[in-house]
């Protein structure tokens, strides 16, 4: 059974590759990601937000590798330990645009997408304007309308933290860590140094700024009458505990997504993939199977 104890086995799990230039950024950029199982069943991307990276998905790949589907979990730019250099944008269309030119590295024409936190609405702007590429759709606790984190609104002001130790960005995730979760027990030691361990370094601290100040509602409420034009199944699957994401916008997008399934998870916050993993992938096997 595939499954990872510690995130450093994750991590040696990625594989990587060189996106070239042009599609993505004005140069190359390295993107690591996991790729898991055989596709007897379809292909998924799983896509995270910030501050996470594709670890987010550690305990849910192994339940969707057993069920039959092919697992693609990459890291966005500039998160987890994928290209982090200071030389591009991360704003939610140059996300999309590297899922897109990943995509067409790995000679993949369509795909089931899951978006979680930023990925969702990266998982947005590929169901409204590349819907060729998307088969079924879930959207879980995501960013979208106008609805941001303060804290990680905060993280881009670079005159605020660039100059603060990283124990203090440190201090500050493992705080967002714990908010996130309704099951105290579910913030192991083995996820708290997960989610931390790109971000806990000059580098890592850097490249999180950057990725915070590329967060601009302007970019989801750019989609917002587009959302009815999505034509691929969906369902919005949201954590009802969640402090950032609240449910009222999930069930929002369902009302104007057509057709969009609505489907609350109870005692799970916004780290959803970690707090209710079974729930989380029964969830998605479920809409999967038609059932």
């Amino acid at each position: 059974m595939l499954g990872w104890t510690k995130w450093q086995d994750f991590r040696s799990a990625q594989q990587e590759i060189e996106l070239p230039a042009g599609p993505v950024a004005h140069i190359p950029v390295t993107i690591r990601y996991i790729d898991a199982g055989q596709a007897s069943k379809g292909t998924l991307l799983l896509m995270h937000g910030i501050p996470t990276w594709g670890y987010l998905y550690h305990a849910v790949i192994p339940l969707l590798v057993q069920a039959g589907y092919r697992v693609i979990a990459p890291d966005f730019l500039g998160h987890g330990w994928s290209d982090r250099r200071d030389r591009f944008d991360r704003s939610f269309q140059d996300q999309a645009r590297m899922i897109l030119a990943l995509l067409d590295a790995l000679n993949l024409s369509s795909v089931d997408v899951v978006g979680h936190d930023t990925g969702g609405a990266v998982a947005l702007i590929l169901a409204i304007e590349h819907p060729q590429r998307v088969n079924r759709l879930i959207i879980t606790n995501s960013v979208c309308y106008d609805r941001f984190d303060d804290d990680m609104l905060d993280f881009g002001h670079p005159l605020r933290w660039k100059g603060r130790p990283v124990a203090d960005l440190v201090d500050a995730l493992e705080e967002s860590l714990a908010a996130g979760l309704s099951n105290g027990s579910r913030l192991t030691p083995e996820f708290r140094a997960g989610i931390i361990a790109p971000w806990a370094s000059e580098e890592g601290k850097l490249s999180l700024l950057r990725n915070a100040s590329a967060l601009n509602a302007n970019q989801t409420m750019a989609l917002v009458d587009r959302h009815v034009s999505i034509s691929a199944p969906t369902m919005i699957l949201w954590g009802m505990e969640d402090p950032w994401q609240k449910s009222a916008d999930g069930v929002q997008l369902s009302e104007e997504i057509p057709g969009a399934l609505f489907k609350p998870l109870h005692g799970a916050s916004h780290w959803v993939q970690q707090d209710a993993p079974d729930e989380f992938s029964a969830a998605l096997l479920e809409f999967l199977d038609g059932r």
